[in-house]
């Protein structure tokens, strides 16, 4: 059985990886670019999924797993170029949300 991997073993993963190259990581601007990018790719593979506009039978077999991974790494890419750590990130909105919007939406048993 596969054991699940945290956030920061998904980082060191992307870093392992990056580290590799001479290139490195690129400058924040060329990662917001790609993350705008691999959006635009998510976005175009939603609709065909879920909206109105379907393929064309030129266009190659992608999923919306195999597009929301592309952005995952991304996303990854940027927070170890900025040093930034991306559960502590998620701990810090998570807490944002629970706050802020505690009581903006039904919860589920309280109709």
């Amino acid at each position: 059985m596969e054991t699940a991997r945290t956030m920061k073993d998904m980082q060191q993963e992307v870093d392992r990886y990056i580290s590799q190259f001479k290139e490195g990581y690129f400058p924040p601007m060329e990662l917001l670019a790609r993350l705008s990018e691999e959006l635009g790719e998510l976005a175009r593979e939603v609709q065909h999924v879920h909206g109105m506009k379907k393929k064309k039978s030129t266009e190659s077999e992608k999923s919306l797993e195999e597009e929301l991974g592309d952005l995952f790494f991304v996303l990854i890419c940027f927070a170890n170029a900025e040093g930034i750590d991306m559960d502590r990130a998620l701990q810090t909105v998570m807490e944002k949300f629970n706050t802020r919007d505690r009581d903006r939406w039904t919860k589920i048993g309280e109709e």
